[in-house]
């Protein structure tokens, strides 16, 4: 399940574009490769993101993995309701499950993502 209308990482974030802004998540391949998600730690509101930096960590009953900025920019939210539910991000990665919302710095930073028929050829190869 990989939606056409969003822009993926190679490290398996993906971002939705809406104007300014991106919201966040991981993909649903990631969400099934790490298991159950027991624990997520997200950044503070106001906190500002590089491309490619760590912006918080998931951690599965198999492993404990970083969140990684697929844009540069502020985090202006924080899903803080996966605090007390994070396993709504096994089950829906794509919508309940997104991890924070970036006010995008650099708009064309998202031109450097792929598009899901990249993304799922990525997953494939990898």
């Amino acid at each position: 399940m990989v939606p056409s209308k969003l822009k993926y990482s190679d490290t398996h974030e993906w971002a939705k574009i809406d104007d300014d802004t991106a919201v966040v998540g991981i993909t649903d391949h990631a969400q099934s490769e790490l298991g159950d998600i027991v624990y997520l730690e997200l950044p503070e509101v106001g906190s500002t993101v590089e491309k490619g930096d760590v912006f918080g960590t998931l951690e599965s009953v198999k492993t404990v993995s970083d969140l990684i900025s697929p844009v540069s920019g502020e985090i202006t939210e924080a899903n803080s309701e996966l605090s007390d539910t994070p396993e709504v991000i096994n089950n829906e990665p794509y919508e309940g499950g997104w991890l924070v919302k970036i006010k995008l710095s650099n708009p064309a930073e998202v031109n450097t993502l792929m598009d899901a028929d990249a993304y799922e050829q990525f997953i494939q190869e990898h």
